[in-house]
């Protein structure tokens, strides 16, 4: 929505990794010019993968999970360009944090390792509670001891004894009485329609206007509080965002799939690479506009690698895992419309001379990433953006 557009500007103008973050379609134009890329199989990609694009959850079997968690950009793609944009996104990120360049290298590699040593197994992994370690496995034992009632808390309060949305103009905005009414009962009927049983007996309270990410800043998202009668006081966020044409997909030679919208593609994906999704993922359209809809996750459950700078033995697990959890993605969806089976990943894996010509794009494209933001972050304070 245009008038999100500034607030989106702001946010890239922040750090080299937040522009980033905010130019997804940038990167993958610059890199469809690149001819000495190595192309690798045909994978199903996330499309936006960078270090922040992994989280911990709960699936909509109430269990915990840290896996990929942002399938906006998916497309039918060569996996070097999934990969390229992970690394590069090691390197800008961590120089913003202003890691020593030799350790951000390493990690580099270190997650071009992993993820090769992982397809080379061909055997797809997930990371849950049990099997977790590190800050990782913290972060999960978080998600496992949170009370619902603690994210309710962060984003609504009682006013006139009925519970809405605190609108606080940074993660929450106010919406025009008109299209809220239609946004409630359009949920209402939905949930009515869709989740049958007296077990699912749900109440729409209110929604709000719903701010996260950076390059998904100004689509059309909404956030709404939802009310369980059969529990008492038991309440749940759920997240209605717009789906629009991947940014990858006008670079790319690969033909795609026909999807009956945008949001049966992101769904779709997101189903077939994540080892659990979380509840109500599903494809709805809402005043001719197709949304993905699911169960609301708190943002905040991501790794902060300002925290944990100064040891790198938690960097090297992290990046380890998200290595592994890419690979896994890719190989839990093998041989679908167009994906490359199994045996083509796993002999990709076993190739690693395809890795320093990745490594070295990466090393090329984040000092590109880096004079690209200062020339806009140049123009952010000249206002040329207002």
């Amino acid at each position: 929505m245009p008038q999100y557009t500034a607030l989106k500007y702001q946010m890239m103008a922040e750090s080299a990794f937040r522009f980033f973050r905010g130019t997804c379609h940038l990167f993958y134009q610059d890199l469809a010019k690149n001819d000495g890329l190595p192309k690798g199989p045909l994978a199903w990609i996330c499309g936006d993968l960078h270090l922040e694009n992994f989280g911990s959850y709960k699936g909509d079997n109430r269990l915990e999970y840290f896996d990929l968690n942002d399938f906006d950009e998916a497309v039918l793609s060569p996996v070097t360009w999934e990969i390229s944009r992970m690394v590069t996104s090691i390197l800008v990120g961590f120089g913003s944090l202003k890691i020593n360049m030799n350790e951000a290298k390493d990690a580099a590699s270190l997650f071009l390792k992993t993820y090769s040593a992982t397809l080379a197994k061909g055997k797809s992994k997930y990371i849950e509670p049990e099997t977790a370690k590190g800050i990782v496995k913290l972060f999960l034992k978080n998600v496992a001891s949170r009370k619902q009632k603690e994210l309710i808390r962060q984003r609504a309060a009682l006013r006139n004894g009925k519970l809405n949305f605190v609108i606080d103009s940074v993660h929450l905005y106010k919406i025009d009485k008109k299209l809220k009414n239609e946004l409630l009962e359009y949920l209402a009927k939905w949930m009515k329609k869709n989740m049958s049983g007296p077990q699912y007996k749900y109440k729409v309270l209110d929604t709000a206007f719903r701010v996260a990410g950076t390059g998904s800043v100004g689509v059309k998202r909404y956030v709404f509080l939802v009310e369980k009668m059969q529990v008492q006081k038991k309440y749940l966020l759920v997240d209605m965002k717009q789906a629009l044409t991947s940014s990858v997909q006008p670079w790319l030679q690969t033909p795609q799939p026909t999807w009956a919208t945008e949001a049966e593609r992101v769904v779709a994906v997101q189903g077939r690479m994540q080892n659990v999704s979380p509840a109500f993922l599903s494809s709805v359209i809402f005043k001719n506009d197709p949304y993905v809809l699911k169960e609301m996750q708190p943002i905040a459950d991501k790794i902060d690698f300002l925290v944990i700078k100064e040891k790198y033995k938690y960097i090297e697990r992290v990046i380890e895992d998200m290595a592994t959890l890419t690979a896994s993605a890719q190989l839990r969806s093998t041989g679908r419309q167009g994906s490359a089976i199994g045996d083509e990943l796993i002999a990709f894996g076993q190739d690693t001379n395809w890795q320093k010509n990745i490594l070295d794009y990466a090393l090329q494209y984040s000092k590109q990433v880096k004079k690209d933001y200062a020339e806009f972050a140049i123009a952010y304070k000249q206002k040329y953006f207002s």
